[in-house]
């Protein structure tokens, strides 16, 4: 983990960084809460740096208390592929926990962020004290699998234009728009956008180009904004996307 920071006391108090905030947490005793958040460490990352990096040993879980975060995969290439975003309310370094492996991706922040960190003998105590717990995590990995499982499909069945058009709106539904009420709260690169898409970045340019001359949507730098979310939605086919870019 790069320039981590620990909070003093009144620095902790101001973010209220505490597990009890985190739903899959809301089962537990107030004893086991106390347990959490006497050993937990509360870390600010700025935009870019790593919190974990893939390849390392996990040494506990995190849940972000504030920020954007993407899971990258380095491919053989070299290339890093976005595999997973998570934001506010998330958890992540859980699977490579359970399995005790390596991780997989690396998590990079892709602003400000702040997380909890929950070293892995404090959290695998406390999760083999409260059964309600364990089944809660057990039930947030077969919900990743379904999601990855939806993700592959929309992969191999969907065309490119639909799959654009329902990022974007994932992208809305986990990051939430700005005071504008059209602007999506984040700022991603086009190779980010195509990562996530699973298209090519030249691909990306031209479908985004496509929609926003058809007035879906419009750009401000890095940042798109939804002009028309009723087309957006044709175009996808659904409502809600029928994956999400979560945990």
């Amino acid at each position: 983990m790069n320039r981590q920071k620990r909070f003093s006391d009144a620095e902790y108090d101001a973010v209220e960084c505490s597990v009890s905030h985190q739903s899959l947490f809301d089962c537990l005793t107030k004893d086991e809460i106390n347990m959490l958040d006497e050993f937990k460490s509360c870390l600010t990352f700025k935009k870019s740096q790593q919190i974990f990096n893939e390849g390392n040993y996990p040494l506990g879980i995190y849940c972000i208390d504030r920020g954007k975060v993407k899971l990258s995969h380095s491919g053989e290439d070299g290339k890093m592929q976005i595999v997973r975003l998570a934001t506010a309310g998330n958890i992540i370094g859980y699977r490579a926990l359970f399995c005790n492996e390596k991780y997989n991706a690396s998590a990079i922040a892709l602003d400000d962020t702040s997380v909890c960190f929950i070293p892995k003998d404090v959290f695998m105590k406390v999760l083999s004290l409260n059964t309600q717990l364990a089944q809660n995590f057990i039930r947030l990995l077969a919900t990743d699998l379904r999601k990855a499982e939806d993700h592959m499909t929309e992969l191999a069945q969907r065309p490119v234009r639909e799959r654009m058009a329902k990022a974007l709106i994932a992208l809305r539904d986990l990051y939430g728009l700005v005071k504008d009420e059209t602007t999506i709260n984040v700022a991603l690169s086009r190779e980010e956008i195509a990562d996530i898409v699973g298209t090519a970045t030249e691909t990306t340019i031209r479908l985004l180009a496509e929609l926003k001359n058809e007035g879906i949507i419009s750009f401000s730098g890095k940042k798109i904004s939804i002009e028309n979310m009723a087309a957006l939605e044709k175009i996808a086919h659904c409502y809600q996307p029928s994956y999400q870019y979560s945990r």
